[in-house]
């Protein structure tokens, strides 16, 4: 896999660079991160369901904030998507980007799990 490809969902280049360079670091932080992301994403989907604007802002804000760490810039996007409108308190647009981010979600979980 190309580390900087358009359709990488995890950027190696840049992660990597996050950890000084030090794969072992980078490979316990990306089992941290497959361990508490499926909390993180229900955690999202209750906020959504509950109609919990702060939730979802905070909720969202929190995992890009993780997967940032990886260069990750779909999961990013959507995240910041979502913190955006929770922030709006606009949940009734939040369906699709919540798909969007679930999609952008798996693929990175797969890159993550091949370190």
């Amino acid at each position: 896999m190309s580390g900087n490809s358009e359709t990488a969902a995890l950027d190696r280049t840049t992660a990597l660079a996050r950890v000084g360079g030090d794969i072992e670091l980078l490979k316990e932080i990306a089992t941290l991160f497959l361990q508490e992301y499926p909390r993180v994403l229900s955690d999202l989907h209750k906020a959504v369901e509950a109609g919990d604007a702060q939730g979802v802002e905070r909720s969202a804000h929190g995992l890009k904030g993780s997967v940032a760490n990886f260069g990750a810039r779909a999961v990013v996007d959507a995240a910041f998507e979502l913190e955006k409108l929770g922030r709006a308190q606009k949940l009734a647009e939040v369906s699709q980007v919540l798909s969007s981010l679930e999609l952008a979600l798996a693929a990175l979980h797969n890159e993550l799990v091949s370190i």
